[in-house]
């Protein structure tokens, strides 16, 4: 029986390009890659023989994973890095086996790990947004003479055009884009704390060693962070502040392609089971959809910047479950809204008409 790759409700509000860097594999790599920097820096600043630093940057770049392994200690441990880092030393093997993860701690790797990926991600949303807010002036250039009737509170108001509408969808994106710009400063950067984030078991080279490594993986310098989660939850903030715009847009769209409304005409729709005369505004609708489903997840995000101590089991994981659908859903709002805006066109209101 053929069974589908993936859940069917993905191809409505997923996005496999991003959800790609949330896969095993891709979280694997990027391990590998921060414990590669890792040795590569410890040998540069002599806390391990340039043999082993060779050697471990060596392995890393051929590595397999046990995954079966890895599954079960990340159960057993509430984190995947002690298995990997077992399987790791195992395959690098003697005399150079204790240089693997030296100094470092799980929340390092797993960490940096993220980051390298959201840098990918950032790069993507970075991308969309600069192709919607053209498609949205190219829209407001061919389009934006048209009469339109401006509503308040769901009734009649006055008249407007619609370059006057575009510009409120607009004109948040354009700070948006500013904003991922700025954010990514703070956001895209090494974590190296080692066990309680002090870097003190790095021997007064945990400077030097989180500084190579930012440069070698293409990352900004920063202290530790293990317990200081504001950078993940302005990155939440800022998706559910996107997915919001993109919501408004998709409300918009809705109310205004209603058959008594008539002001906005869809290229494409989606049909009904039962009335086939109907043409239902399903982009739209989905940004609504994912606005409010990252406003919900917000919520949620930021109960994990409450860390006990030096770090938290329970956060880390909360923060583990909650940040990566939402920024599937900030991507695939970008996409959706894209596709519909590549379809929209305006027509004069009825009300202003009559």
């Amino acid at each position: 029986m053929h069974t589908l790759p993936r859940p069917v409700l993905q191809a409505l509000v997923g996005d496999e390009a991003v959800e790609a860097f949330f896969s095993n594999e891709a979280e694997l790599a990027a391990m590998l890659r921060v414990e590669s920097a890792l040795a590569e820096a410890e040998a540069k600043v002599g806390l391990i023989a340039g043999d082993a630093g060779r050697r471990i940057v060596e392995v890393c770049g051929a590595f397999q994973a046990d995954w079966g392994k890895l599954a079960e200690g990340l159960a057993r441990d509430g984190v995947i890095v002690p298995d990997f880092v077992r399987q790791l030393r195992a395959a690098v093997g003697e005399p150079h086996a204790k240089a693997v993860h030296l100094g470092a701690t799980s929340q390092d790797i797993i960490d940096t790990a993220l980051v390298l990926r959201l840098k990918s991600v950032v790069e993507i949303l970075g991308h969309r947004l600069d192709t919607l807010i053209h498609s949205l002036d190219g829209l407001k250039r061919r389009d934006g003479a048209v009469r339109l009737m401006a509503h308040t509170r769901m009734q009649r108001a006055l008249p407007f055009t619609a370059s006057d509408k575009i510009d409120t969808w607009l004109q948040p994106l354009e700070r948006h884009r500013q904003a991922l710009q700025d954010l990514a400063l703070r956001l895209l950067v090494v974590q190296l704390g080692g066990p309680i984030g002090t870097r003190g078991e790095l021997k007064q080279h945990g400077d030097a060693v989180a500084g190579q490594m930012a440069e070698t993986l293409g990352l900004g310098l920063a202290p530790s962070w293990h317990s200081q989660r504001d950078r993940i939850g302005e990155f939440g903030a800022f998706l559910s502040l996107l997915t919001g715009t993109l919501g408004k847009l998709g409300q918009d769209v809705a109310l205004m392609a209603q058959n008594e409304v008539g002001e906005v005409k869809l290229a494409a729709g989606g049909g009904s089971s039962a009335m086939a005369h109907k043409s239902n505004p399903v982009p739209a609708e989905v940004l609504v959809a994912l606005a409010r489903f990252n406003a919900g997840m917000l919520g949620t995000l930021h109960q994990a910047l409450v860390h006990e101590g030096e770090r938290s089991g329970a956060a880390w994981t909360l923060e583990w479950m909650v940040l990566p659908p939402m920024v599937v859903s900030a991507a695939a709002a970008l996409s959706r809204a894209q596709g519909l805006i590549a379809g929209i066109t305006f027509a004069p209101s009825k009300a202003v008409e009559t």
